[in-house]
Formats: C-alpha cells, sequence, structure tokens
C-alpha cells in the first residue's frame, strides 16, 4: 500500500478559504508532500490527512493494555474465593 503524501496516495485537503489553501500548500511542499486542495466555501473543513503527515492524531486514539495471564491455580479474579480453574475457568 502506498504510502500517504505520496504520488500514489496524496493527501486530500477540503478547505473553506483560498488563504487556508495556499497555507496547507506551503506546508505540504516543504516536506515535499503531495496533496489535493478543494476549496469548498459551504463545505465542512477537513485537514485530517495533513494533520496525520505532521503526526497529530486527532481521533481513534486507543490504548490497548494487555493484562497478565491468569493461571488456572491463581484465585479467580471474580472474588470468590475459589480457584480460577474452579469457578470462571470452567
Amino acid at each position: 500500500m502506498a504510502k500517504l503524501g505520496t504520488k500514489q496516495k496524496p493527501a486530500v485537503v477540503r478547505v473553506k478559504t483560498q488563504e487556508k489553501a495556499n497555507d496547507i500548500l506551503d506546508i505540504c511542499n516543504e516536506n515535499g508532500w503531495q496533496v489535493i486542495i478543494g476549496v469548498e466555501h459551504n463545505k465542512t473543513e477537513d485537514i485530517s490527512d495533513v494533520e496525520k503527515l505532521l503526526g497529530h492524531e486527532t481521533e481513534n486514539k486507543k490504548t490497548v493494555v494487555i493484562g497478565e495471564k491468569v493461571g488456572r491455580n491463581d484465585p479467580c479474579d471474580c472474588g470468590s474465593g475459589k480457584k480460577y480453574k474452579k469457578c470462571c475457568g470452567k
């Protein structure tokens, strides 16, 4: 799969003003990124592709926590006092 900001997969941006489009174009040119910019006055701006390239994750940040594996002879996590294999491990 092509990397974002390349010729095969340019960043796609929608802005409301030509001034903002020029600013984003300057940023992309400085970094050597390919970009397609649309100026649409009546639509919501979307600059998420450029934010991704800049390293600003705006949405979908998730933290994955991997806990320790419960051994079959360890006390059960539910608090019953039984061993895991005789309680929730069945």
